[in-house]
């Protein structure tokens, strides 16, 4: 294991939880986590507070919070990290080696990767502007992710089609004895990692969850099996 404790210490003060990002519930009432496997994900609804946290873990790691490792100095508005400050990490053993994936940034990661001399090997030996936005992403994770490393993914299955989001899978497999994956998603066939932690963003405080207790689970198998009976009753006033 690499990281091994997530704690939030909140400013002093009446009014913090009324600030972003405390004003998030999960942010307003985490105190820390514990990371006892290799792969864990973080789910929730939108503006539930994935990708604040794994932001924040990022800005701890010295990573771009706009997305990269260490070494990628650009800058995209609206990148900062709110919660960065108030997070601390605990390690067995520390890693500084990693990345963080920040899927509504990768455009401008990609246009910074083509301006950094003798960086494409590393992602494959090809732009990633020159290939889909699903093979980038997979070519990042190919070429890119090695052996004891942390690898912060926030929604890669942005991109990703089934059967890549399957790949990804592999790749995870490959690397889990010797890397860290904490993964921020709505994909229910990610969620599915064997032994994986998953934390629930959507309950005070944040706890974890089943698989098959997630609402991803819940909602896509229920599609799957009752297809006309759901869209007959979502459509029900049409």
């Amino acid at each position: 294991m690499f990281l091994r404790n997530l704690s939030v210490l909140r400013p002093s003060g009446t009014s913090t939880s009324k600030r972003y990002p405390f004003s998030i519930p999960s942010i307003r009432s985490l105190d820390e986590l514990s990371f006892r496997t290799h792969v864990s994900f973080f789910v929730g609804e939108n503006g539930s507070g994935k990708s604040t946290l794994l932001e924040a873990i990022a800005y701890q790691c010295g990573f771009n919070t706009a997305g990269g490792g260490r070494n990628n100095a650009y800058e995209v508005d609206a990148a900062e990290s709110a919660l960065g400050q108030a997070v601390r990490l605990s390690w067995l053993p520390k890693v500084t080696n990693g990345f963080f994936l920040r899927a509504e940034t990768f455009y401008q990661f990609a246009s910074h990767i083509d301006s950094m001399p003798g960086s494409l090997p590393a992602y494959g030996g090809k732009s990633l502007h020159e290939q889909s936005h699903g093979e980038a992403f997979l070519s990042l994770f190919q070429h890119r992710f090695g052996r004891k490393a942390i690898y912060l993914l926030d929604e890669p299955e942005a991109a990703l089609s089934p059967a890549r989001q399957l790949a990804l899978l592999r790749i995870i497999k490959d690397l889990e004895r010797d890397a860290q994956f904490i993964i921020a998603t709505h994909s229910p066939i990610l969620l599915g990692y064997p032994g994986a932690q998953i934390f629930n963003f959507d309950t005070q405080p944040i706890s974890e969850i089943r698989y098959e207790d997630t609402l991803h689970y819940v909602v896509t198998r229920k599609f799957l099996e009752n297809r006309q009976a759901m869209l007959d009753e979502l459509f029900e006033d049409d």
